[in-house]
C-alpha cells in the first residue's frame, strides 16, 4: 500500500498542492496534518506510524514534511526502514528501495552526525567559556527552609501541589524530587 503523508504547521495554510501531487503519484491513503514540524509527537504522524505495515510505502511531497530538523527527519526515516517500509520524497526523488535513495539516506546519516557532534561541541564550548567567566553550572541551589516548609505543608495534606508551590515558591519538580529524596532515605533507615 502505498501511504501519502501531508503536512503543513499552521490552520491557515492549505494542502492542496501536496495533495495533489500525492494523488498524481497515486497513493492508496492520505494522512493529512496541519501542526508544527518542530515536534516530532504529532497525532498524523503517529496515525501514520500505526497504520503502515512491512512492504508499504510512505510517500510525502518534500522530506520537509516529517520535520524541521536533519536528525528528526534522519529518525523517523529509519523508523521506518528498519520496519521494512519504503519512502519516498517526491520533492527530493528520494525512493528508498533505488541503490541513491539508499545513498541519500547515508549522506543524511552523515549530516545528521555532524549536526549532533557540532551541538555537543558548541554546548562544550560554552559550557568552558562560561566556567571562565565565573558562572555557576548546574541547577540553582534551591533554599532549603523553603524545600522544608513545603514538605511540611505537603505532609499535612491540607494543600495541593499546586497550593504548595505557589505558596512556597519551590517547584513542582523540586517538591517531587525532595519527597522522594525523603522517601529513599526512610527505606534506607528502615533496611539497617
Amino acid at each position: 500500500m502505498k501511504i501519502g503523508y501531508a503536512r503543513v504547521s499552521t490552520q491557515q495554510q492549505e494542502l492542496d498542492r501536496q495533495l495533489d501531487l500525492l494523488n498524481q503519484y497515486g497513493v492508496d491513503r492520505i494522512i493529512q496534518e496541519k501542526y508544527t514540524g518542530t515536534k516530532r509527537d504529532r497525532e498524523g504522524l503517529q496515525q501514520l506510524f500505526d497504520i503502515v505495515r512491512e512492504g508499504d510505502t510512505v510517500v510525502v511531497e518534500s522530506i520537509s514534511r516529517l520535520g524541521r530538523k536533519t536528525l528528526d527527519i534522519l529518525t523517523i526515516i529509519e523508523d521506518l526502514t528498519n520496519q521494512g517500509i519504503h519512502f519516498v520524497s517526491l520533492k527530493e526523488n528520494m525512493d528508498t528501495t533505488t541503490a541513491t535513495g539508499k545513498a541519500m539516506l547515508g549522506m543524511m546519516a552523515v549530516i545528521a552526525q555532524l549536526e549532533r557532534d557540532l551541538t555537543v561541541q558548541r554546548v562544550r564550548e560554552g559550557l568552558q567559556s562560561a566556567k571562565a567567566r565565573g558562572k555557576k553550572l548546574g541547577r540553582p541551589k534551591i533554599d532549603k527552609d523553603k524545600v522544608n516548609v513545603a514538605l511540611r505543608m505537603y505532609d499535612e495534606g491540607n494543600y495541593s501541589i499546586k497550593e504548595i508551590i505557589q505558596t512556597t515558591g519551590v517547584s513542582q519538580g523540586s517538591l517531587y524530587r525532595a519527597i522522594n529524596r525523603r522517601k529513599a532515605e526512610q527505606l534506607e533507615q528502615q533496611q539497617k
